[in-house]
């Protein structure tokens, strides 16, 4: 038996220019795990489209035909809110498989697989930032027009709050129509993704420096220019409305469904949660370090 491990993904600044030839900051949430557990057997009935697609994918990326598997699996992440969920589970999968096989994967190359997987193989509409993310593991600073990704340590991170629905929509929803109009030139989009890729850069030298303000500006106008791109779900933008009206800055966690703050000293985490209750959200602190 063999297994294999990915968390969840929360984006903090420069979300969604990672498709875009852009730059993000994201960073891994050990306490939400996809998990996929491998034995020699016979291939189970039924398996489940990103399993399929991550098991087709592992021959061309290792050289190495897995064989007659089946395969287990079990996920704590919440589904359809933003948090990376489904490119967890194909890398939870693949890290099984090569496990299984007695290999160990590059993560740039694990990514790149993954990623083709749902796109390629199952046409989502998605970008590289989670499988990166998901990869290198912990907090990372994505560069898409360079290729360069810096880990960094997540004790630089201020103390950080997610607010997720209980019911979320596909993130290929979002991400198709958003691609249309990029594609089509539109000139808000062009715009708007730059903007993204400047605050995602100003993010991270924020960490960098200390500056926790500096940081938390960078989350909030990620925010802003996604408002001027995209015609936003307004339950995503009442949690939002509920951390900035107790002064937490703030940003999308990723596609769409849950939002990531930041817990200043002044804040009252009872009195976010009680609020953030009737918008149907669950408030959930983040222990990174």
């Amino acid at each position: 038996m063999a297994s294999g491990r990915a968390a969840a993904r929360v984006a903090l600044a420069g979300n969604p220019s990672d498709g875009y030839g852009g730059r993000t900051l994201a960073v891994c949430v050990p306490r939400w795990t996809a998990e996929a557990v491998v034995e020699q057997g016979p291939p189970e009935r039924g398996r489940p489209a990103l399993v399929a697609a991550a098991v087709g994918r592992f021959a061309p990326l290792t050289g190495c035909d897995c064989g007659p598997v089946t395969i287990e699996l079990r996920s704590s992440i919440p589904r359809e809110v933003g948090l990376g969920g489904s490119s967890a589970i194909v890398i939870a999968t693949l890290r099984a498989l090569a496990q299984h096989a007695g290999l160990e994967l590059d993560p740039m190359e694990l990514a790149a697989a993954a990623l083709a997987a749902e796109v390629e193989d199952l046409g989502i509409a998605a970008g590289p930032q989670d499988r990166i993310v998901q990869s290198l593991g912990g907090l990372v600073a994505m560069d898409f027009s360079t290729g360069r990704h810096e880990r960094l340590e997540a004790r630089l991170l201020p103390p950080l709050f997610v607010a997720h629905r209980t019911a979320g929509e596909h993130s290929g929803v979002v991400h198709g129509s958003l691609r249309d109009r990029w594609d089509a030139g539109d000139r808000t989009v062009r715009a708007g993704m730059r903007e993204l890729a400047g605050l995602a850069a100003a993010a991270r030298d924020a960490l960098a420096g200390g500056d926790a303000a500096a940081f938390g500006a960078c989350m909030d106008a990620s925010f802003d220019a996604r408002a001027r791109m995209i015609e936003l779900d307004q339950r995503d933008v009442r949690l939002v409305e509920i951390a900035r009206a107790h002064g937490a800055p703030v940003n999308y966690a990723g596609s769409g469904g849950a939002v990531v703050g930041v817990l200043t000293p002044d804040s009252d985490v009872a009195a976010l949660r009680a609020d953030y209750e009737p918008a149907g959200a669950r408030l959930v602190e983040l222990e990174l370090n």
